[in-house]
Formats: structure tokens, C-alpha cells, sequence
């Protein structure tokens, strides 16, 4: 068994059996280390250097849980809930909760569309704008499984799509520059423009398993806590904010987004937002560090999993073991252009949900698959495809990808959302099986 099989099924198994996600990765990640030969100190060192690359996102979630906490103690979240209910006529046998539940899905979609290309802002938005909405889900016994998709659809599908903010990163600079680079001995070159149109099929498969977990699978209602005492004191809370204060709120929540976007650091613009609230009365100054640590203890779990992530995807990487895993899958394909397909986009399935970024596979598989999907025959566009398709698999199903953490980050703000039952496999199953089938597709056809 190749070493990065063996440590993706330690890790999930693991991870079904209820063990903790970073053990499961720190264990995963010396199980296959070892399998691959390196020693004991080799793993170590190769876990302990890629742990600096998630340090910055796990600070950066810190203090943007410590900003959501915050706006949370200012009322506003009792505020949204109230006027919600008054749109809906309150009672929640309402005909019009229907309504809202697929205006909130729009709204989900179109603010993580953006999130990726015109406010580039990735996952950083989903602790701020998620929290103030649970109570609201809660009541409207919403399952948040169905949110879980719904927001990794909308993170995903654009930087999938569109040569836009995330998606130039993807599509032109990753992407097609990787390919290129790999075909170039070989006589092959692709354009930018070639990009978006080899990733709509697979993209099709995407909208589908949306489609499904919406308005099939997590279509019933499903209970959560809600506890009246804590909406009532938040209700008598929102009343009281004054036109100023809401103001503030605004200037902190903007000011936050735009300190991010010209400075491109989440931990300051979450900085920013904390003290313009805290300084400006909207909770009580000795309480600050209270709030700030309840924040910070919000996304304890979210930031060390990123962490323990890239410290398992270094040790990956320095195994070998991800052109070992190619080149025995291809003892398999024989002459069969079709089961070639099939096997790379398996293979990038696996080696995605190791590293949990196809934003950094594409540049490890690039260099095999290009002159392999040339042996086979497959045109310009169905290579890309199949890079771009078996890059991001894995990405919306993967326990240490962005795709999958942030929305945890927001939806489990009270403890009523497992990460991997409610977020990993949900998003699994109607993403990652998709993408296989159309990608397959696309390489057929294209």
C-alpha cells in the first residue's frame, strides 16, 4: 500500500471514530511517514516545519472568533433574529419560513461568491456573518447540514469558474501556468481562456450535489437547542441599541473588511473590529478579555487543525510517496484512456484530502498527469480538466481543507455542529462524488 493510502485511511478512520481531527492527523502523519521509510526524527522534522504554514490562518481565526463574540455581546445577533421573525410574521408554522430559508441560502451563496472575487475575502467572513444567524437556524429547525453545503458550494464554485480574485490565483496563475509548464517539452500549451471552459463540466456536478443535499437529503426539519432565557436577555439587549451604536457596529464590521483587504491580514482587520466595539462602550471594558478569550476559545479547534494540516501535508511531501502513488496507479490503466481518467481523478482525491488545498496540489500533480493524459491521447482541454478537477477534489471534503473548516467555524459557535459528521461527509458525499463523475465526463468529451 502506497504511504499516503495508508495515512488518508488512518486519518479518516480516525476521524469516523470520533478521535479528535488533530490527533488523528499527527498520528496519521507518522503512520505514513514511517510506511514510506523515513525515521522517526525524519517525520518529526518535516511535521514541525509545515506547521508554521497554518500559524497565520490559525491566528488570523482567532481574532476573527474574538470579533464575532463580540458582536455578539453587543446584541446585534437578538436584533437580526427579531426583525427575521418579524418578516416572517413570527410563529414558526409560518408558511413564509419557507421564504426565508431559501433567502438565506441565497444570501449565503451570493456573499461567498463575492467572498472570492470582488471582496476577496475567502472564509474570513463566515465567523462573522454565520454566529448572529444560529438562533434564527435554530428556530426555523433549519438542518445545518444543508448550510454546511450550501456556504462550500459558494467558497468553491467561484474560484472553480471564474478568472476573478481567488479564481486568477486558481485558473490562471496555478492552473494553466502548471500545465503549460509541464506540456512544454512536449509540444502542448494552453491559454487562459481555455481554463474556465475545461472546469464547467465538473463545476455542473458541483451545482448538482447542491441541488440534492438542499432539496433532498437535509430537507427535513431537525432539532437544536434554543434557549429561551438566552434569546429573551438578547431580545431586551438588541432593544436597547441606540441608532449610534448601531452605527459603531457597521463602522466595525466595514472597517474590519477594509483593513483586510488593504493590509491582505485577517488578524488585523479582526484587531480592528474588536477594539472599535470594546472602545466604544458596547460592552463593559473589564469584560474585554473575557470576551477575547471566549473568542479565541471559539476557534481553538478550527486553528489547530489547520496547523496540524500543514504540518501532515509537509510530512507528505517529503515521503515521496505522491509520484510513488501515481506512477503504481498507472500499472493499473493498461490501454484505457477512459479507466486513465478515472484513476488519476482517484488519485487526486486522495492526495487532496491529504494536503486539504488544491490550491497546493496542483502544482504536485501537474507535473505527472500532464505527460500521462498526453500518452493517453486526451486533448488541451481534458488535460486541464483533469488537473484542475482531481486538484479540487478532496478540497470540499477534506477534515483539514478551508472549504470545510470555515463553516464549521461559524455553525458550531454554540457546540450544536460536528465538523466531521456535519460538515466533512456531507460535503463528501454530494462534492467530491460528483466531481468525480464529471470530470470523467469532461475528459471524454472534451
Amino acid at each position: 500500500m502506497n504511504a499516503i493510502v495508508l495515512a488518508i485511511v488512518v486519518m479518516v478512520g480516525l476521524c469516523l471514530a470520533r478521535v479528535s481531527v488533530v490527533f488523528s492527523l499527527v498520528v496519521a502523519a507518522l503512520v505514513g511517514g514511517l510506511y514510506s521509510g523515513m525515521s522517526v526524527e525524519e517525520v518529526i522534522g518535516a511535521f514541525n516545519n509545515g506547521l508554521g504554514g497554518g500559524a497565520t490562518v490559525a491566528l488570523a481565526y482567532a481574532t476573527l472568533g474574538a470579533f464575532a463574540v463580540a458582536l455578539s455581546r453587543t446584541g446585534i445577533t437578538g436584533l437580526v433574529s427579531q426583525h427575521t421573525l418579524k418578516m416572517i410574521g413570527g410563529g414558526a408554522g409560518n408558511g413564509r419560513l419557507n421564504s426565508i430559508k431559501w433567502a438565506l441560502f441565497g444570501a449565503l451563496i451570493l456573499v461567498g461568491a463575492a467572498s472570492g472575487t470582488i471582496v476577496p475575502v475567502h472564509i474570513a467572513f463566515i465567523p462573522i456573518l454565520v454566529p448572529p444567524l444560529l438562533g434564527l437556524m435554530s428556530m426555523m429547525q433549519l438542518d445545518r447540514r444543508a448550510v454546511a453545503c450550501v456556504i462550500t458550494f459558494s467558497i468553491t464554485i467561484m474560484y472553480m469558474t471564474t478568472p476573478v480574485g481567488f479564481g486568477t490565483i486558481f485558473l490562471n496563475d496555478i492552473l494553466t501556468n502548471n500545465v503549460n509548464e509541464a506540456g512544454a517539452e512536449l509540444g502542448m500549451t494552453v491559454t487562459a481562456a481555455m481554463a474556465p471552459k475545461a472546469m464547467l463540466i465538473p463545476a455542473a456536478g458541483m451545482v448538482l450535489g447542491l441541488l440534492v443535499a438542499v432539496f433532498y437529503s437535509y430537507r427535513t426539519p431537525r432539532q437544536y437547542r434554543h434557549s429561551e432565557a438566552a434569546a429573551q436577555s438578547q431580545g431586551d439587549k438588541s432593544a436597547s441599541l441606540s441608532r449610534l451604536q448601531l452605527f459603531i457596529i457597521l463602522v466595525a464590521i466595514v472597517g474590519a473588511l477594509i483593513v483586510q483587504l488593504t493590509t491582505g491580514s485577517m488578524v488585523l482587520g479582526g484587531l480592528l473590529g474588536f477594539a472599535l466595539l470594546s472602545m466604544n462602550g458596547m460592552f463593559k471594558w473589564k469584560e474585554q478579555d473575557d470576551v477575547f478569550t471566549q473568542g479565541m476559545r471559539l476557534m481553538a479547534l478550527i486553528g489547530f487543525i489547520m496547523i496540524s494540516a500543514s504540518g501532515f501535508a509537509s510530512v507528505m511531501k517529503a515521503s515521496g510517496a505522491i509520484p510513488e502513488l501515481v506512477t503504481s496507479s498507472t500499472a493499473l490503466i493498461g490501454d484505457s484512456p477512459a479507466l486513465a481518467a478515472l484513476i488519476m481523478l482517484l488519485v487526486g482525491l486522495f492526495i487532496t484530502m491529504g494536503i486539504g488545498s488544491s490550491f497546493s496540489t496542483v502544482p504536485i500533480i501537474a507535473a505527472i498527469y500532464v505527460p500521462l493524459a498526453l500518452s493517453f491521447g486526451f486533448s488541451p482541454l481534458a488535460t486541464l480538466a483533469l488537473v484542475g478537477t482531481a486538484g479540487a477534489l478532496g478540497d470540499a471534503g477534506s477534515p483539514a481543507s478551508d472549504s470545510t473548516l470555515g463553516p464549521t467555524a461559524g455553525l458550531n459557535a454554540d457546540g450544536q455542529h460536528d465538523h466531521i459528521r456535519d460538515s466533512v461527509i456531507p460535503t463528501f458525499i454530494h462534492y467530491n462524488i460528483p466531481l468525480i463523475i464529471f470530470g470523467w465526463i469532461a475528459s471524454q468529451v472534451l
